[in-house]
């Protein structure tokens, strides 16, 4: 991995191990275990996030319930297939496990990439702008993470003008949400959805150049 796709997508979360990893796969000899860490926000409130961790990190750090981490790495997409349907899933892939830091940000990302879909933007009853974004990402070996991303007011209002192709840089935080998926009109099911809650967004064009930050208070409602 080049050193461009190393620093267009960087990952640190500082909480708390919620479930015993299991084994997932291995990839050139090298095996894979996914757990979940419980991070928390100013709001007092918790996302729960996936992680995944190679078998040699796990010899020499110690990732049971209970275990507090502070971990870096990159946020990854991958394809899961269900029968005839394919799902997205993320997670945290775990570079390194640093030593406790009480002045890191618990809950830090900067991606960068390309949108690869329209951008969806809306208004909820509350008059709050929102707009949905997905961005590719890329890595190695001609591969792409796709990230959701979810911008708020003005970022939301700039973000909208926005073209498929478009590059742009974008931090905040990784925020996990649940959500209810109706299969029928009979059947739901509960969900977890995981984005990027947006406080800053770059762009290459110096037309469109833009950088916001947005208060911890209003990005975590």
């Amino acid at each position: 991995m080049n050193y461009e796709q190393m620093n267009n997508n960087k990952l640190q979360l500082i909480g708390e191990v919620v479930k015993e990893p299991v084994y997932t796969h291995e990839v050139f000899g090298e095996g894979f275990y996914e757990t979940a860490l419980s991070v928390p926000r100013l709001s007092q409130q918790r996302d729960i996030i996936p992680i995944t961790v190679s078998d040699r990190l796990l010899m020499r750090h110690s990732v049971k319930v209970g275990d507090k981490l502070n971990v870096v790495g990159q946020f990854r997409s991958y394809n899961k297939v269900d029968g005839a349907k394919s799902r997205l899933l993320l997670t945290a892939f775990v570079r390194d496990i640093l030593e406790e830091d009480e002045n890191a940000n618990s809950n830090s990302i900067e991606i960068t990439g390309f949108i690869c879909k329209p951008p969806v933007y809306r208004t909820t009853p509350f008059k709050r702008e929102i707009c949905d974004v997905l961005i590719a990402v890329n890595r190695a070996y001609n591969k792409s993470d796709y990230i959701p991303c979810i911008m708020w007011g003005r970022n939301a209002r700039f973000v909208q003008n926005m073209q498929v192709g478009d590059k742009l840089t974008v931090t905040g935080r990784v925020q996990s949400r649940t959500y209810v998926k109706n299969l029928s009109p009979d059947e739901a099911e509960e969900r977890v959805a995981y984005e990027v809650s947006v406080s800053k967004i770059i762009t290459d064009d110096a037309r469109h150049n833009y950088n916001i930050e947005i208060a911890s208070s209003v990005i975590e409602q």
